[in-house]
């Protein structure tokens, strides 16, 4: 079987699509589909798309339903590089988003994965229920289901404290990433958690390359900003430089945004300009999306499924704002209250953003143009 260890881990923007349902909890096909092509903007907006993640509500919906966003993400995104081939325009990836809470629905999705022709697979182990050794599932549950398929894709680790099944357990130990890093297939991980959390695996990550390069993905999003950050004064520039040399191969390789649901080319751009540290365009990008941000929580408290679905609809890009049940709702007058706060972030900003984005095409520069 051959090894996946030479797959470099794609950089970038990883987009974990939401989900998009009906009433009865079906999935809306169309809907997903013009999803997948919304977050991509035509190989200007998303590196990744990520499907049935914890922004694709993969607690709330069902097994089947899992499994069918899956493929017709994987489906849509493979139309969609023929286009872009075509085009001479960069493709995109698509992961899928394996973890249920049973391990045996689990492993049933990573067939699924395979089947659909998936770039990828993502996996949250502390998250599956009855698993006491999660090192010892990933290597033998996963890796021997690896052994036996076709072919052979690179797993990605999750780590986040609010799906963890066990809060003594909340975060994947450094010591049981590098053991699983040893693994051909895995590739990386995704951390959603406070930046001191995510430095834990930074520091470790040289170790985590013996087979190869080994990705870290920041899963709070906007932590990007104070991590790419230039210092100011002589000594702050002599640090950078010598954690850029020290840390040259442990910098995170991408982010993983939910609200670029919404806002795809701005998040693309906000990983270009934090990685170039152009502090100017940093500020600019970063006032607008943490305004986002702070709109999917003041309607309501933190809805922000719910908002990111609201908003895809306020823009025609789908058709349902539905939520899985468990997903905290928006109901009016809340949903109004946001509607309110979406379109004036809309209207005041659409020009700052284009000069920020520095992105010309038929649709215009930046997303949020589209419906205004």
């Amino acid at each position: 079987m051959q090894s996946v260890e030479h797959r470099r881990p794609r950089r970038g923007l990883s987009v974990p699509v939401v989900t998009v349902i009906d009433e009865a909890g079906r999935l809306c096909e169309d809907d997903q589909r013009s999803l997948v092509r919304y977050v991509a903007q035509g190989g200007r907006g998303a590196d990744v798309i990520f499907a049935a993640g914890t922004t694709g509500e993969w607690a709330g919906i069902s097994q089947a339903v899992r499994q069918q966003v899956v493929r017709v993400c994987a489906d849509e995104t493979r139309k969609l590089n023929a286009e872009l081939q075509r085009r001479d325009a960069r493709g995109v990836e698509l992961w899928a988003g394996v973890t249920a809470p049973d391990p045996d629905e689990t492993l049933d999705n990573l067939r699924e994965a395979l089947a659909s022709g998936a770039d990828a697979a993502v996996l949250a182990p502390l998250s599956l229920q009855g698993v006491a050794d999660p090192v010892r599932f990933v290597a033998r549950e996963v890796g021997d289901l690896l052994d036996r398929s076709e072919r052979r894709i690179p797993v990605y680790l999750y780590d986040n404290a609010d799906i963890a099944v066990d809060p003594r357990a909340a975060h994947i130990r450094t010591r049981q990433v590098k053991a699983l890093s040893r693994l051909d297939f895995v590739r990386g991980i995704k951390v959603s958690a406070p930046r001191r959390v995510l430095g834990n695996y930074t520091k470790a990550a040289a170790s985590f390359n013996e087979r190869g390069e080994f990705g870290i993905y920041v899963g709070d999003a906007m932590l990007i900003f104070d991590l790419f950050r230039p210092r100011r004064g002589v000594l702050g520039v002599i640090a950078e430089h010598w954690n850029r040399y020290r840390l040259r191969d442990t910098l995170p390789c991408g982010v993983v945004a939910g609200p670029a649901n919404v806002m795809p080319r701005e998040w693309a751009r906000a990983w270009q300009v934090c990685c170039a540290g152009d502090e100017e365009r940093m500020e600019e990008l970063q006032a607008v999306l943490a305004e986002f941000r702070a709109g999917t929580r003041a309607a309501a408290g933190k809805r922000t499924i719910a908002c990111l679905k609201r908003a895809l609809c306020n823009l025609g890009v789908i058709g349902s704002a539905r939520v899985a049940p468990g997903t905290p709702e928006l109901t009016d007058p809340d949903g109004r209250r946001f509607d309110d706060l979406f379109a004036d972030l809309r209207r005041r900003n659409v020009e700052r953003l284009e000069s920020a984005a520095s992105v010309v095409s038929d649709e215009g520069a930046g997303t949020l143009r589209r419906g205004a």
